[in-house]
């Protein structure tokens, strides 16, 4: 069964994570990137070390703002793993020939929302009047997928839209001063923002009917695969507990939202749209021949360019390290 955070969850002891016989690799430290404003049950076990315990290494955690940032510390050498880095931003680090796989799959949520100014009185119905209008999008990532699979949907050419590539919390700031008409966002700080002073441009039920969703990746530089296999399979496998040991506790949400820097009702509202798929529900589904992972990674090649290459991005999804 799938793991929704609105039903109930797997309970499960997270003393068996934490008692669990460390193993040493060859690597003294793993560098992990991860986002504020996103609240995964996995920020749990970074605060509480179980990640260390588990592999028998020190586990650095870094935020980050974008996913595409997270790819450039990868490609600098400064981040070994990823988790829940955009599709978007993975796939467009491929098409650039970057040396990365997706391991895993982090999360599946709703689409990042666009929110128009409210004074503006724009809607789905009228959507076409964005054109002319100034939008902040953070570019490459899973709210400029979002953006341009709305706009295509409700038939808006963004060609004639001023894009402002922004981060999402500059985005609500922007959208809040006036300074742009709409803005495409993600986290639960920068979307409350952004809430408050605008509209979403699809709803919930018109964002199912379009078929429009996403998911974040796991994601690893080729030469940390490579060279320390077991250290990613120990990792995943310490993600794969800590979702399962989440039961929705209160003192389990106050960490979460600590660590993510939320408040609780943020963090409660954000995770309640949160699906976690297991190993096995990722190799079934997401990894195998075929599957969703290589059909939504190669539709968004499709998006970000005029031609995509299918078989190099297959080539980057590996799930053998959930097996």
């Amino acid at each position: 069964m799938k793991k929704v955070f609105k039903s109930t969850l797997l309970a499960a002891s997270v003393t068996t994570l934490l008692s669990a016989a460390p193993v040493t690799y060859a690597a003294d430290q793993v560098n992990a990137a991860f986002f504020l404003e996103w609240a995964t049950p996995n920020m749990i076990a970074k605060v509480d070390k179980a990640y260390d315990k588990a592999m028998g290494v020190d586990v650095n955690w870094v935020d980050f703002t974008t996913g595409t940032a997270m790819t450039e510390a990868m490609l600098a050498g400064d981040i070994d793993i990823s988790y829940s880095q955009g599709l978007a931003p993975f796939v467009t680090a491929i098409q650039q020939g970057a040396p990365l796989k997706m391991v895993g799959i982090a999360v599946v949520y709703e689409a990042n929302d666009c929110f128009v100014k409210s004074d503006l009185g724009i809607d789905s119905s009228n959507a076409s009047e964005l054109e002319g209008k100034t939008v902040a999008v953070p570019l490459n990532t899973m709210a400029d997928y979002a953006f341009r699979e709305y706009m295509s949907h409700l038939n808006v050419d963004i060609s004639k839209m001023q894009i402002v590539d922004q981060a999402p919390p500059d985005g609500a700031k922007s959208l809040a001063d006036g300074a742009v008409d709409m803005a495409c966002v993600f986290g639960g700080v920068a979307s409350k923002d952004a809430a408050e002073v605008g509209t979403a441009i699809m709803s919930s039920e018109q964002k199912v009917e379009a078929g429009i969703g996403s998911f974040d990746v796991i994601s690893v530089t080729e030469k940390f695969a490579t060279e320390e296999p077991e250290l990613l399979k120990a990792f995943l496998e310490a993600t794969e507990e800590a979702n399962g040991a989440f039961g929705g506790s209160d003192a389990e949400f106050d960490k979460i939202a600590n660590a993510a820097g939320m408040d609780v009702e943020t963090t409660k509202t954000q995770m309640a749209g949160f699906i976690l798929p297991s190993a096995k529900e990722q190799l079934e589904k997401y990894f195998a021949k075929g599957g969703i992972a290589e059909s939504a990674a190669a539709s968004l090649g499709l998006v970000f360019s005029d031609s995509s290459d299918g078989a190099q991005i297959a080539k980057t999804i590996d799930g053998s390290f959930l097996e």
